[in-house]
């Protein structure tokens, strides 16, 4: 019986743990070279415009399709405010670079992409599918055939 109650706290505690790590990795750094590093957390960019836009994309393990809702990359970039330097359109030169916490996975965009100003891409740090919450914000780059730059669990944004 005590190894059973035992066995049974520990497994609680561990639960209780591992929730805890999960709500930490869901705040999503934004760092590199911008003026104002940040951390947001889940709230702060759901209080954000949303924006919802529709993809239908090959994965590896098949079709992805769907209606998300996010908030727009840019609007993020543009929070932490893009530290341009010296020369003549130097904000050109900036990549982000979009990283997973569960797996180090990454993916990378140039600043034009997304820019309104140039492509205007809508890409979105989502937090919801077809009116669903998502478990973690993912990324997601409208117009790629292959959604190989959804990045999932975001954890950093760093713009380089």
């Amino acid at each position: 019986m005590r190894r059973v109650c035992f066995a049974s706290l520990v497994a609680a505690l561990l639960c209780l743990g591992a929730a805890a790590r999960a709500d930490e990795a869901r705040n999503i750094v934004i760092g590199g070279a911008v003026e104002h590093p940040l951390t947001l957390t889940p709230a702060q960019l759901r209080a954000l415009p949303p924006v919802e836009v529709s993809v239908t994309q090959q994965t590896d393990h098949g079709p992805v399709e769907g209606k998300f809702r996010g908030a727009l990359l840019w609007t993020l970039i543009g929070r932490a405010g893009l530290a341009d330097g010296p020369g003549k359109n130097a904000y050109l030169r900036h990549s982000i670079l979009v990283t997973s916490g569960r797996d180090g996975y990454a993916a990378s965009l140039g600043e034009g992409e997304i820019d309104p100003k140039l492509e205007g891409k809508q890409v979105i740090l989502a937090y919801e599918k077809d009116g669903a919450p998502l478990a973690d914000m993912r990324l997601v780059v409208p117009g790629d055939a292959h959604a190989s730059r959804g990045v999932q669990d975001v954890a950093t944004i760093e713009v380089q």
